[in-house]
C-alpha cells in the first residue's frame, strides 16, 4: 500500500520527470545517492508494546514484506504521483494486479461491464473463472460507447476499460466513459498498460482506479515482471487487505528495480514513440498493408480523441498484411531483427502474432468481433535506429508472395 513516512520529500508543483527521479527513500546513515535495495521479508520491534501496536496497526510501518517494502513503497509512490492517485498496491504481475483488484472489489452476484477488446487473459478471467463465482460479464464495443449505458444492470458494480487496447490499439473516450460511470455510482477502472503514466492519466478522465502491468514500459528492457493498481484510497484500502492476505505482491527486488526504471521512463517513451509513429507512416503506403492502426496517425478513426487523452501515441503499432495466415507466417519466418515474442514496451523491437498467441485462447468469432485477423502483426517498437527498425520489417513484407 502507498505509504508516505521514509520518503524525501517533493512538492506538488514538480514535474512529472523530476518525481519520476527524486522521489526517493530517506537516506539511510550511509548516505546513498540512490535508493538501497531492502531484501528483507520480515522487520523487527523494539519491544512488545511496539510489536502489538504494529500488529494493532497503531502505528504506521513496516512488518512483513508481503504488506509492505521500503523499495515497493518508493515504487508504488512513484506512481501515485505520476497518475494523480490518492494510493496503490503493487503486484507480482500485471495479471496478479487486475486478478486481485476485481476479487477485492466484487461479490458473488455482481456484474462487470467490460469492453470487449482487452486482454487475452482478462478476458479468460471474465469466461472461465469468474463464472464460478456466480460474477457475470457483459460487454460494450469500443466504437460504440453510445450503447454502453443501455448495457448498465442492477447489479452491476465495474466498467472495465483499456484505451488503447491490446492489440488493435483503438481509443476510448475515458472522460465519456467515466462520467457514465459517476452517473450509476459505478467503479471505472482503467488498464492504461499501453500509454504509460507519461502519456495518459485516466483519472483525470474520470478513472476511479488505474492498472499497470509494470513489465512493459515501466520497466522497459524486458527484465522483470510486475504489476500496480492505484487511485481512490478507499478502494485501495480493500484491495490491500484482500491482497495482504492473499500475498500477490510485488518482490522488493522487482519494486527496486522498475524505481530506477521510472527515472528514464519520460524519455524512454518519448523515443518509443517517435519511432513509432515512423513505421506506421512506412506501413501505411505499403503495398501489401491492408490497413494500418496507431493512434497518432491521422487515419486512426479516433486520432482526435487519442491527441486529446495522450501526449503521444505509444509504442505498439497494428497492421494486417495481405494474404492472411500464410503471408503472415511468411513474415514472421523473415524477420531478423526484431524479436518474435509476445512482451512489449521492451527496448527491443518486438513482433508479435495476436490470434496464435495473446488471443489464441479466444474463439475465431471473439477475435473477429475485436478485429484480431489470421493477418494482425502486432509491434511493439522498441529503441533501436527507426532506419534499422524499418528496414528489418521492409525485406520481411517483400519476402511475402
Amino acid at each position: 500500500m502507498k505509504k508516505k513516512d521514509n520518503q524525501q520529500p517533493t512538492t506538488n508543483n514538480q514535474r512529472f520527470e523530476t518525481n519520476a527521479i527524486r522521489n526517493q527513500l530517506d537516506r539511510t546513515q550511509y548516505l546513498e545517492h540512490s535508493s538501497p535495495m531492502f531484501l528483507t521479508s520480515s522487520y523487527v520491534f523494539e519491544d512488545a508494546e511496539d510489536m502489538r501496536a504494529s500488529f494493532a496497526e497503531e502505528k504506521e510501518r513496516n512488518i512483513y514484506s508481503r504488506y509492505s517494502n521500503p523499495n515497493t513503497s518508493e515504487f508504488v509512490e512513484k506512481i501515485c504521483r505520476m497518475e494523480g492517485a490518492e494510493a496503490g498496491f503493487a503486484f507480482a504481475s500485471g495479471m496478479a494486479a487486475v486478478f486481485s483488484t476485481f476479487a477485492a472489489l466484487l461479490d458473488s452476484g455482481d456484474h462487470i461491464l467490460s469492453a470487449r477488446s482487452v486482454f487475452g487473459s482478462t478476458h479468460s478471467l471474465y469466461t472461465n473463472f469468474f463464472p464460478k463465482w456466480n460474477i457475470k460479464t457483459s460487454f460494450f464495443e469500443v466504437d460504440d460507447l453510445e450503447g454502453l449505458e443501455s448495457k448498465i444492470q442492477l447489479n452491476t458494480k465495474i466498467i472495465y476499460a483499456e484505451s488503447p487496447t491490446n492489440p488493435g490499439v483503438d481509443v476510448l473516450d475515458l472522460e465519456f466513459i467515466g462520467q457514465v460511470a459517476k452517473k450509476h455510482n459505478l467503479i471505472f477502472i482503467v488498464d492504461n498498460c499501453f500509454a504509460s503514466p507519461y502519456l495518459q492519466q485516466p483519472i483525470q478522465f474520470g478513472a476511479d482506479l488505474v492498472i499497470h502491468s509494470g513489465t512493459k514500459l515501466m520497466d522497459g528492457q524486458g527484465r522483470v515482471l510486475a504489476g500496480i493498481t492505484v487511485g481512490n484510497s478507499a478502494l485501495v484500502e480493500k484491495i490491500y487487505r484482500f491482497s495482504r492476505i492473499t500475498g500477490p505482491a510485488l518482490s522488493p527486488f522487482n519494486a527496486w528495480v522498475l524505481s530506477k526504471s521510472l527515472e528514464t521512463l519520460a524519455i524512454r517513451v518519448e523515443r518509443h514513440c517517435k519511432n513509432a509513429l515512423q513505421l506506421a507512416q512506412f506501413l501505411e503506403g505499403h503495398g501489401k498493408i491492408n490497413w494500418v492502426k496507431y493512434p497518432f496517425l491521422k487515419s486512426h478513426p479516433n486520432y482526435e480523441m487519442a491527441k486529446k487523452q495522450m501526449k503521444a501515441g505509444g509504442c505498439v503499432v497494428a497492421f494486417e498484411v495481405k494474404g492472411g495466415l500464410e503471408a503472415g507466417r511468411k513474415f514472421f519466418d523473415s524477420i531478423k531483427l526484431l524479436s518474435l515474442s509476445a512482451n512489449l514496451g521492451d527496448s527491443r523491437s518486438i513482433v508479435t502474432h495476436p490470434a496464435s498467441t495473446t488471443h489464441s485462447k479466444l474463439s475465431e468469432e471473439e477475435r473477429s468481433r475485436v478485429g484480431i485477423t489470421d493477418g494482425m502483426v502486432r509491434v511493439s517498437v522498441g529503441l533501436e535506429h527507426i532506419d534499422d527498425i524499418i528496414a528489418d520489417v521492409k525485406q520481411a513484407l517483400e519476402e511475402m508472395k
